[in-house]
């Protein structure tokens, strides 16, 4: 059972979950495009790569796939989910199981904007957003919506070019100076996450993980506490599964005068997904399962309530002989 690591980058954590889990019988492979990623450090083997908008790069992906023998492959970052999704037959020509939704789901997932309409269309709540600022302007003049807002971009991720903005005035800038931007709703509830894996031989979903987020940075949980809502679960396990999403995927949610939003959705692994694993919740084992023909049975929201999580700052020094 061979695993392949896509552009691992700082994610050392989770090359290191997969090896646990395999246990010497198979090999984690990663790769990124720069020899200065420290998770590829942690992989059984590492190759450098081109960057994802090379145009040979998704051929040396599946020369590694070919040669490596890799029973799976996923990314860690939300441009290239749709890249691999898209080659999924030329994938699995080499043996390889590509870990992602559809390329449709994949995309929809990447733009805020199209994500806002898909929730709405199946009636999920979750914040307004609007494609352009004459149309908030417009809301904004019947009174319904208000300072503040988010102003980020349609497909962007890791929290990079989101503002925070309480006039008319910042809104204009932004628009001036960045092209393709939205406006969101500011949600002042309480920030969650969940980390959801949904079977990927059956489309149900096998696993849930629900974290109060305490602290964010860069756009990822620094500290959370685990927590439990059973009707949530339900209605997040009805909603996955109608969706036609597999694997593991990541939910942002707020709580608002007891009332859930749903945000946004990351078919991947989320930033906070160390929390989960380090609570008993094992997605490599399941996708493991999943690669060796093994239906997960169900066994949703299995951990401890008030486990909490402390992210900090580690370092790799390797001297310039070692590098990849």
């Amino acid at each position: 059972m061979n695993i392949l690591v896509l552009s691992a980058g700082t994610r050392d954590k989770v090359v290191r979950y997969f090896k646990e889990t395999l246990q010497g019988k198979g090999s984690v492979i990663a790769t990124d495009c720069s020899n200065l990623a420290p998770a590829i450090y942690d992989a059984d083997k590492a190759y450098i790569v081109p960057r994802i908008d090379d145009p040979e790069y998704l051929d040396k992906i599946i020369d590694i796939c070919a040669k490596e023998k890799i029973d799976g492959v996923f990314s860690l970052i939300d441009p290239e989910l749709s890249l691999i999704a898209s080659a999924k037959e030329r994938f699995e020509e080499v043996g390889t199981k590509v870990i992602v939704p559809s390329y449709d789901l994949c995309e929809t997932c990447l733009d805020k904007y199209d994500m806002f309409n898909f929730l709405t269309e199946k009636g999920i709540p979750t914040g307004r957003c609007f494609i352009d600022k004459e149309s908030f302007y417009k809301a904004k003049s019947k009174g319904e919506i208000d300072y503040p807002v988010f102003v980020k971009p349609r497909a962007g991720s890791a929290s990079i070019n989101i503002n925070k903005v309480t006039t008319d005035e910042e809104v204009d800038t932004l628009f001036d100076i960045y092209g393709g931007l939205m406006i969101q709703e500011y949600m002042k509830g309480q920030e969650y996450g969940a980390d959801i894996y949904i079977d990927m031989i059956t489309g149900k979903c096998v696993s849930i993980f629900l974290k109060k987020k305490i602290k964010m940075r860069a756009g990822e949980t620094d500290k959370s506490v685990s927590v439990k809502d059973e009707e949530l679960f339900k209605k997040l396990a009805a909603f996955v599964e109608e969706c036609g999403f597999t694997g593991m995927i990541d939910a942002d949610l707020f709580l608002d005068e007891g009332k859930w939003y749903l945000s946004e959705i990351n078919p991947r692994f989320g930033g906070g997904y160390p929390h989960a694993y380090g609570c008993g919740v094992n997605f490599p084992k399941l996708i493991v399962n999943n690669l060796e023909g093994k239906e997960n049975a169900p066994n949703i929201g299995d951990y401890k309530e008030g486990i909490y999580m402390m992210k900090y700052n580690d370092l790799l020094v390797l001297p310039e002989s070692e590098l990849i």
